[in-house]
C-alpha cells in the first residue's frame, strides 16, 4: 500500500513562509528557458576567442554578464518559488537605430571547413540566434507558467532578449553582414495603403 503523504507537504519555503507551487508544465518551460539561456552563454564562451572586432567582444562580454545574473535569478526562484534575491535588470543596447537599407554585391556564402575560418560575421550571427531562440524560449515559458513570479521574470526578461538580438542585427547591418533590402517606393506605398482606419472604438 502506497504512503499516504499530505498534499500540502511542500507549501512551505525554506524560511517557513509559504512557497509558490508549480505545476510540471512549469517545470518544462522553466528547463527549456534554461537550456536555452544556458546553450547561448556556453556558445559565448566558445566563441569568444575568436573575435576580432573590439566591439563586438565588449558587447558579447556585456552580454554574458547580463545573462549570467538573469540566469541566477530564475535559478533562485526556480529553487524558493519566490521572489529571487536579484530582481531582473533592465538591459541597455550601445548601437543607435540606424538601419542601412540597400543591397550591396557580395561573395556567395558557402560552410566553413575549419574553426579557423571563424570571422566575427559568423559569430555574430551565432550570437543573434542565440538571442532568437532565448526570446522564443522565454516567451513560450511565460505565457502558460502557472508560477507568477517565475511567469513575471520571464515576462520581464523578454524584452532584454529581444533588445541584445535587436543591437546584434544592428551590429551586422552597420558592417554589412546583415544586409536589408527594399521595394521600389510604389510597392511599399502599395503597402503601406493596403489597410485603412476603422470606425470602432474602444468600449469603455
Amino acid at each position: 500500500m502506497l504512503n499516504q503523504q499530505p498534499q500540502n507537504q511542500n507549501t512551505q519555503g525554506t524560511t517557513g513562509m509559504p512557497a509558490q507551487q508549480y505545476g510540471a508544465h512549469d517545470m518544462f518551460d522553466a528547463h527549456e528557458a534554461l537550456s536555452s539561456l544556458v546553450g547561448g552563454m556556453d556558445q559565448y564562451v566558445m566563441y569568444e576567442q575568436h573575435v576580432q572586432d573590439p566591439e563586438l567582444k565588449t558587447m558579447m562580454q556585456k552580454h554574458k554578464t547580463f545573462c549570467t545574473q538573469l540566469y541566477n535569478t530564475i535559478v533562485d526562484t526556480l529553487k524558493s518559488g519566490q521572489d529571487p534575491s536579484t530582481p531582473t535588470q533592465s538591459y541597455e543596447m550601445q548601437q543607435d537605430n540606424n538601419v542601412i537599407y540597400g543591397m550591396q554585391p557580395s561573395q556567395p556564402k558557402t560552410p566553413i571547413q575549419s574553426t579557423t575560418e571563424l570571422n566575427d560575421e559568423c559569430i555574430s550571427g551565432f550570437m543573434l540566434g542565440c538571442m532568437k531562440a532565448n526570446t522564443t524560449a522565454f516567451t513560450s515559458a511565460a505565457l502558460e507558467m502557472s508560477n507568477p513570479v517565475m511567469r513575471r521574470i520571464l515576462q520581464d526578461s523578454i524584452p532584454n532578449m529581444s533588445e541584445m538580438a535587436y543591437e546584434i542585427f544592428l551590429y551586422q547591418n552597420k558592417n554589412r553582414y546583415y544586409q536589408v533590402p527594399k521595394l521600389q517606393p510604389q510597392d511599399t506605398q502599395a503597402f503601406q495603403n493596403s489597410y485603412a482606419p476603422t470606425q470602432g472604438t474602444m468600449p469603455h
